[in-house]
Parts: C-alpha cells; structure tokens; sequence
C-alpha cells in the first residue's frame, strides 16, 4: 500500500557516515548516563509493600494519587486490576514502617472519603523478588538479540544478521539513556516496552532488506550503493504509512493512558524514532561496510555451457 511514490532515488547512504558519527555520539552518552545516573527503579524492583483495596463503587484513581501525595510518597503504583472497583496499590519501604503501619495509615485516611473501602491484602515485597526480575529481563533481551541473529542469519546472511543486530541493540541502549537521563521511572511496563521495540525494528531492518534483495535480482550492473538507496527510497511510503499509525496510537496512550502507561509509551515513542533512523542509517550503513554484495543474496545462476558442462559428464 502506498500513499505516494517517490520517482526519484534518494541518496541515503550519502550522509551515512557523518549520521552515524552523531548515532555514535548519541550512544556513547546513553552509556555514560546509564553508568553515572543509573535507573530510578519502580518498587517492582526494589521492593515494597503491596496492598490491594476494594471499593463499592469504581475507584477514584486520581484521589487516590493525591492522598499518597499528601503523605509524602513520590515512588507509588497506583491502578485496576481484574474490575474498575478493585485497585493494587504499591508503596515504597519507608524506614521505621511496617508494611500493616503503612496500609493503616493509608486506610485511615482513605476511609475519610470512602467508608466502605475493603482491605483485601497486605504485603511485603522484598528486594529479592526484585533482582530476579531484573535477571530474567535482563535474561529475555539476550534471547531475543540471539532469536533475531539467528532470524537474519537464516533468512539473509550473516553481514545483515550482525548489521541488523547493532542497529537492534543501538536502539535499546538509547531508550535506557534517555531513561537514565531523566530518571524516568524503569518499571515492567518499560522492560515490556523496549522487548516490543526490539522486534519491531528488526521488522523495519527486515522490509529495508527484502527489498534490497529485490532489487539485487532485478538490477544488474548497479553500484551497491545505489541499490541500498532505491530500496529505502521504495519502502518510504509504506515506513510512514506504518510508523505514523503506531505512533498514533502509542500518542494516545501517552495522553490518555495515565500514570500507568505513560512510561510505557514513552519506551515505544524512542523505539519508534530511533528504530526508523537505525534500519535506515545504522543497519543499512555498516552492511555497505562489511562488503554486502549481490552474490551475498543472490545465488549466481550457472551459464549455460557449465550446466553442459555438468550434464556431460554425468
């Protein structure tokens, strides 16, 4: 599907080099901010007290925030789970407070809106649980980075795999700059998110190299470079078409989302930018530094006096 069709090829590769000098830039600065500012982990990590609350109506989310505000928290989850009356509260570990000190005091003050408030459940989550996770993310994004080299390596070769690969981890490392810059708060929803980016770039990086092997099969004496470029010039319509819809629908969820959602969207909104600029400038870029070639993705059809050749002497 295409909204327009650009006659003219774009000369991408053109200003590879001086692009991926600010993508080297950009990335060496997410790697300084993540090991000098580190990341403001959600109590889903570190730990915290769980309390799970029922109302006899939908519950008021919003108040709910404000009076946890008022006592003094800044690191909370507030949201539904299972109905809109039903709501799963996580507060932080406050030296010198119990887990029961910290869902009575929030009773009481809860219970001067809402009377009717039903405590569900009290619980202490410690940091342990919290490593765990921190583990078996860090555990699922090294099986999707070998999933993906695998992937490419099969469907493509191995300068696409590695390629694809540097663009796919060039893109996880800037949402977790950014993250770590502004000390965002990383939650499960965010390590969701940048799991979703991760496939949906190498998707990216897999169109862009479909096509450039298209192209290899229908243009013969072509520069290399020149083919890089009618394959991404060619797939514009259908990068805009995609990634203008997606973010479409990440933009609502980071206006209407609420808390909730809002860190999660803006994992994918980095993902989104950074992995349309990596398929094109990072991916296709350090293939044309490995040597890609037509023979790398084109088998060489035999001539037909070797077919004879071969026939003879069977």
């Amino acid at each position: 599907m295409e909204f327009f069709r650009i006659s003219r090829t774009i000369p991408f590769m053109r200003h590879s080099l001086a692009l991926n000098m600010v993508s080297a830039v950009f990335f060496v600065l997410a790697v300084f901010f993540i090991v000098v500012r580190g990341f403001n982990l959600s109590i889903e990590f570190t730990g915290g007290t769980v309390i799970e609350l029922s109302y006899p109506e939908t519950a008021p989310l919003v108040q709910i925030r404000e009076e946890l505000a008022t006592l003094g928290y800044t690191d909370y989850q507030v949201q539904n789970f299972g109905t809109s009356r039903d709501v799963l509260i996580r507060l932080p570990v406050i030296e010198g407070q119990s887990a029961s000190d910290q869902s009575d005091v929030l009773m009481a003050v809860l219970t001067m809106q809402t009377p009717d408030i039903v405590l569900q459940r009290v619980e202490y989550v410690g940091p342990q649980i919290g490593r765990e996770l921190v583990e078996n993310g860090l555990l699922a994004l090294l099986f999707v980075i070998i999933g993906i080299v695998v992937y490419l390596s099969i469907r493509f070769e191995w300068k696409f795999a590695v390629a694809g690969v540097v663009a796919n981890i060039h893109d996880v490392v800037i949402i977790l700059g950014f993250f770590a810059l502004f000390q965002w708060e990383f939650s499960l929803s965010v390590l969701a998110g940048v799991l979703a980016v991760l496939g949906y770039s190498v998707n990216e990086s897999v169109v862009i190299m479909d096509r450039i092997r298209e192209n290899f099969r229908r243009l013969r004496n072509v520069e290399v470079i020149d083919v890089v470029d009618g394959a991404i010039t060619q797939t514009m319509s259908r990068t805009i078409i995609t990634h203008g819809s997606t973010q479409m629908m990440v933009l609502s969820m980071l206006i209407f989302g609420g808390p909730t959602l809002e860190n999660f969207a803006l994992a994918l909104t980095i993902g989104i930018w950074f992995g349309i600029y990596s398929s094109i400038f990072v991916a296709a870029s350090i293939a044309l530094w490995l040597g890609v070639k037509r023979e790398d993705l084109v088998k060489p059809v035999k001539k037909a006096d070797e077919l004879e050749e071969v026939y003879t002497e069977d």
